[in-house]
């Protein structure tokens, strides 16, 4: 993500160490941390649930309950209202410092997205979206890199319906948060989910035959619902549709095959269960911005 030069140059520095730019709206808040100097044991709280994202160098976060980790660009953090941070700045100077987004958002602003959500996203098996209560670390997909990179503009813009904007904007960015947090459950900790949980089994299944041909009227069957139904609810609880799904995991197991340069990538195709070999490239590209010749060259020269 980038920000205009017309934000640096009309931001005013007041310190080394997370000097804080902000543009404040009804229901939303955005500040940019800019930090030039090493610290360590820097503490920072929001009283509004916020989006932490690095723009750019390297955080390491202490929060409570969890290991110390690093923070890096194109990662985001979703942090409830109240949560102490204790931040150290290992990299940061000045010619090269640290910056991070802080997106805080009205609490109320958020449960009213969540209530439509259950009014019209219905869950599998009667669960219910809500908001998160604990520390959600990902990495950004390109859908919610897109809705960052226009918030930094619309917040930055001088326009009469900014507000109007934004929250059309956070709507969205709400959203596709909280399908990626219930992805998240579905991938790490789906043998802690009920038996019966049917996106849960789906989603177990599909990545332990990644290899073989998968269908969506193969995956409804086992889940026991129409197609209709079930390509439904797979798209409102993740966030893609089960064919993108599996086009994702396949690119993440031929992305770990790939890192091996003696795979030829003819045989790592077939491996993930992509049917022809040109097929695989568009998808790979898609994904990686890069062919997966050309990726396995950049990972060979890596080591």
């Amino acid at each position: 993500m980038e920000l205009a030069k017309s934000f640096y140059n009309g931001r005013k520095l007041q310190t080394l160490v997370e000097n804080q730019t902000s543009y404040t709206l009804e229901n939303a808040a955005m500040h940019v941390f800019e930090t030039h100097q090493q610290a360590h044991e820097v503490l920072l709280q929001f009283e509004q649930p916020v989006l932490a994202s690095m723009l750019v160098g390297k955080k390491v976060m202490h929060l409570r309950d969890h290991q110390a980790f690093d923070f890096l660009p194109g990662e985001s953090l979703i942090l409830p209202s109240g949560e102490l941070m204790c931040i150290d700045f290992p990299e940061a100077a000045m010619d090269t410092p640290t910056r991070c987004l802080a997106m805080a958002v009205e609490e109320k602003k958020i449960l009213d997205i969540i209530a439509l959500m259950n009014e019209t996203m219905a869950r599998a098996e009667g669960r219910e979206w809500r908001f998160m209560d604990y520390n959600f670390h990902f990495t950004n997909d390109i859908g919610v890199h897109h809705i960052l990179q226009r918030l930094i503009f619309l917040f930055t813009e001088n326009h009469a319906c900014k507000d109007l904007f934004v929250e059309m904007t956070l709507r969205e960015l709400i959203v596709r948060i909280l399908q990626a947090d219930a992805q998240k459950e579905y991938l790490e900790g789906a043998s802690a989910l009920n038996a019966n949980n049917r996106l849960a089994f789906i989603v177990r299944y599909i990545r332990d035959n990644l290899d073989r041909p998968l269908s969506v009227e193969e995956l409804s069957r086992k889940a026991y619902m129409s197609e209709s139904n079930f390509h439904r609810v797979f798209k409102n609880e993740m966030g893609l549709t089960p064919v993108d799904f599996i086009n994702a995991e396949r690119i993440k197991l031929a992305v770990s095959l790939l890192r091996d340069p003696a795979r030829k990538v003819k045989d790592v195709y077939m491996e993930c269960g992509f049917e022809n070999r040109s097929y695989f490239n568009r998808i790979f590209k898609r994904f990686k911005q890069v062919s997966p010749t050309e990726f396995q060259g950049q990972a060979d020269a890596r080591f």
